[in-house]
């Protein structure tokens, strides 16, 4: 038996936006599952990416404007703890999206209302939508309210210098740091491992270390240390 859905003027009163374009909106909450063959271009994947760029110069300019006395690098933590992932889906649980959300029947039966990077992601689509349908300044104005209470929440530490490097690289609109293996040597039961990463526009860097994982931790530790990025009072 399917489950009715609440009118989507909820939604519009949630988010602060009554839709021109109504397809905009219908769009936004349809999950690429609920689609079939070439009509999967229907899904909010597009209005996402572009949801996600509107948010981080709306974000941006808030902090601009709210910390006048903070450093580039103090604003980056901020920007990237405001725009991530888990930040949007807590917006869209806000705003009541889960119940609107169009899934497929596997997705929805698997709890995919509920499911953290679908809330995001649903969270950034709508943004994209009310950006096409009514232009920035709409948009920017949702955004604010929605995030100006979570503006001035304590900056979140970065748990290590590989989770660090990749909000740094978030913060700056670029794809996620990649790191490969240069070099492996020394015994089985003494191996030493060479890893370089990856970050688009920059210089690779390299770390060593007896795992991949630690000669990972010491390529973005190195990264960061020749580019200056602090680790907001942790070492390198």
């Amino acid at each position: 038996m399917s489950v009715k859905k609440p009118p989507l003027e909820s939604l519009e009163a949630a988010i602060g936006h009554v839709f021109a374009d109504r397809s905009l909106l219908e769009r936004a909450l349809t999950h690429i599952s609920f689609l079939e063959g070439p009509g999967r271009l229907l899904s909010y994947q597009r209005l996402e990416f572009l949801g996600d760029r509107v948010l981080g110069l709306a974000v941006a300019d808030m902090l601009f404007r709210a910390f006048p006395d903070d450093e580039e690098g103090a604003m980056s933590r901020r920007l990237s703890d405001l725009v991530r992932k888990e930040t949007c889906a807590a917006v869209a649980a806000d705003w009541g999206v889960g119940p609107h959300v169009k899934l497929g029947v596997g997705e929805a039966q698997s709890g995919g209302r509920k499911r953290l990077t679908t809330l995001g992601d649903v969270c950034e689509a709508l943004i994209g939508a009310v950006f096409l349908d009514a232009g920035y300044e709409a948009a920017r104005a949702m955004v604010e309210r929605a995030w100006q209470e979570r503006l001035h929440a304590p900056i979140r530490p970065p748990s290590d210098a590989k989770t660090a490097l990749q909000e740094w690289a978030q913060a700056r609109a670029l794809r996620a740091p990649t790191y490969r293996l240069v070099s492996r040597s020394g015994p089985d039961h003494n191996p030493r491992f060479v890893i370089a990463v990856d970050v688009e526009t920059q210089v690779p860097a390299e770390g060593e270390g007896k795992s991949k994982r630690l000669a990972e931790q010491a390529a973005a530790a190195a990264f960061m240390a020749r580019e200056g990025i602090g680790l907001e009072g942790k070492g390198s």
